[in-house]
């Protein structure tokens, strides 16, 4: 780090509020204190709402009303942060500070192609012209790994993977040669060979030219692999701070150690995942263990025996054409997958970002409907040639959990009505009064509290949102849960928390996962078998244990080799 330069961010005693109707103050971040130099990665780490994406939208001057900043201050490359103007002066967001948000899909405009929303950043605040800004975005696109990046230029947001658009949005935050760039969980929807390039990237992007990076994530493993210094929140204030390798190997603060700890392991598999405090009591093991009980009552069955089955599906997409004198060109998403999951297994289903994981996730769930092939549901042929009607129990047999968790939560309704539509529609409840307190063991299973009900969705964090979408499909009690990246948004301990709750239900009671994962550790510990799929199609399929101790085919042994683990720790010296 240069000492001739200020830091590129410094943050003294922050402290962040909310007023609340009712007159008091929500305190989201208080006294924090974070500073950045030139070519360092700073990560921000701690569980879902404890205040990491609150300090980035501080940075930028993006806090959302009626938040304010209440004391402390904001230095940005030496620049006094105003914050009733909300911005330093001569600091221009998208210039000088790069930011790369959660959520892909609300980053990008839909009614824009890729290349319009790339090049209009570069020719306002670098002035190139159209042509400039166009080769620049192509290398960009490059840069962070998109295939076929001429086509994709002219490609809008929605017909792109959700890893395809987090890159397109990673490609933007560094189209003008920020000095800042605050990455809030870049790597969120990533697989592993897509985040490696990535992580790559901004560590080159840091050492190279200069940039500072304030990384807010929930992945350990991204932490030990990329990061020059560490700091944990929890509840809005910093536990521990220090080194990377000082903090993840010798944590002092109590929460960082049980935090650490939680880190989901792919050396070997545990029964359940290690979880903060002591799991198993107070009112979410009541709610959790109510939950048990119902769905025990409904279905008990785990013999094995198959419960869907994907024969040769096929799924072609068009693109373009639907201008008059234009042709299309047809895109094969899904080239003759075949698998079959069994009765109360958990069933894996890895691979990169656009190799169909998804695409197949919503052929079982109906949303989709195949080119070829057929998908059968317990002797029900649910989507291809011969399809049923989804009604009644079928439909309430499979219930699905989506990877992106701000659009699958209607923002006009409270969460209790979210969470009691499922129970009312299917006839689980016999009174309102009974949903009602259906509604609140579901959000009392999944961590948080039961007042929870009367908030809107954009009151929640995304990991809470995810939480609240994972107690929907629950609500259901339904026979099979088709699980898109169900914990890519949650912090390590409410992500074990979430999956021991998935154990737990599928030991009681039958359910049956169909889990689609980029993360590695999380299908390690969960599945019992595991298909990998690139470029549409299924390449190897062998139970867990024996995919992650002699995996056949390259491919697979290259995901595995990515994985970012806690052994390998940035600045640390290991023997050879």
């Amino acid at each position: 780090m240069s000492t001739l330069q200020p830091p590129v961010l410094a943050i003294d005693n922050l402290r962040v509020e909310y007023p609340l109707a009712n007159g008091t103050t929500f305190t989201a971040v208080e006294n924090a204190s974070i500073t950045i130099g030139p070519g360092e990665i700073h990560a921000l780490v701690g569980e879902s709402g404890a205040g990491k994406t609150t300090i980035g939208n501080a940075v930028m001057g993006l806090l959302e009303k009626p938040g304010r900043i209440a004391a402390g201050t904001i230095r940005i490359g030496g620049k006094p942060f105003d914050p009733v103007a909300g911005s330093a002066e001569g600091v221009v967001l998208g210039r000088d500070i790069g930011a790369v948000f959660q959520d892909p899909m609300t980053s990008l405009n839909p009614l824009f192609t890729i290349e319009s929303q790339l090049t209009e950043t570069m020719r306002t605040h670098l002035k190139l012209d159209k042509a400039a800004a166009r080769a620049r975005a192509l290398q960009l696109l490059k840069a962070v790994g998109i295939p076929e990046p001429e086509r994709r230029l002219k490609a809008y947001p929605h017909q792109l993977s959700g890893g395809q658009r987090q890159r397109v949005v990673i490609a933007a935050a560094l189209s003008c040669d920020p000095k800042l760039v605050v990455a809030d969980e870049p790597t969120t929807a990533l697989d592993v060979s897509v985040q490696a390039q990535i992580l790559t990237l901004l560590r080159d992007l840091a050492d190279q030219r200069g940039i500072g990076i304030l990384l807010v994530t929930h992945n350990m493993g991204v932490v030990a692999q990329i990061a020059d210094r560490v700091t944990i929140m929890h509840r809005g204030k910093v536990v521990e701070t220090g080194p990377t390798a000082e903090v993840l190997r010798r944590p002092k603060a109590p929460y960082a150690k049980a935090l650490i700890g939680a880190v989901p392991r792919i050396d070997v598999r545990l029964d359940r995942f290690p979880v903060l405090g002591e799991e198993g009591k107070g009112r979410a093991a009541e709610a959790r263990a109510a939950l048990r009980a119902k769905a025990e009552r409904t279905d008990a069955t785990t013999d094995g025996t198959p419960i869907l089955a994907v024969e040769d599906l096929c799924v072609d997409y068009m693109t373009g054409g639907w201008l008059p004198g234009s042709t299309g060109h047809r895109f094969r998403a899904v080239d003759k997958v075949n698998f079959t999951v069994r009765s109360g297994e958990v069933f894996g289903l890895v691979g990169e970002s656009g190799c169909g994981k998804t695409t197949i996730a919503n052929v079982v769930s109906g949303l989709v409907r195949p080119t070829s092939g057929r998908v059968i549901y317990r002797d029900k042929v649910i989507a291809g040639e011969g399809t049923v009607r989804r009604i009644g129990p079928l439909r309430q047999a499979i219930q699905m959990i989506f990877q992106d968790p701000y659009s699958s939560l209607n923002s006009r309704l409270r969460i209790g009505s979210i969470l009691a539509e499922p129970i009312l529609f299917y006839r689980l409840a016999a009174t309102k009064a009974e949903a009602e307190r259906d509604v609140g063991q579901l959000i009392e299973a999944v961590g948080l509290e039961a007042e929870a009900a009367q908030r809107f969705p954009h009151a929640f964090s995304g990991g809470q949102r995810q939480r609240l979408s994972i107690a929907r499909a629950l609500g259901a009690r339904p026979k099979l849960i088709v699980c898109d990246e169900p914990t890519s948004s949650l912090d390590v301990s409410v992500q074990a928390q979430i999956l021991n709750l998935l154990k737990d239900l599928r030991d009681a009671t039958g359910l049956t996962l169909l889990l689609i994962s980029h993360d590695l550790a999380v299908v390690r510990q969960m599945c019992d078998r595991i298909a990998v799929m690139r470029r549409g199609a299924l390449v190897e399929e062998a139970a867990s244990e024996t995919l992650f101790t002699c995996p056949q085919h390259p491919y697979t042994k290259e995901l595995i080799s990515l994985v970012p683990t806690l052994d390998r720790i940035r600045g640390e010296t290991h023997a050879a």
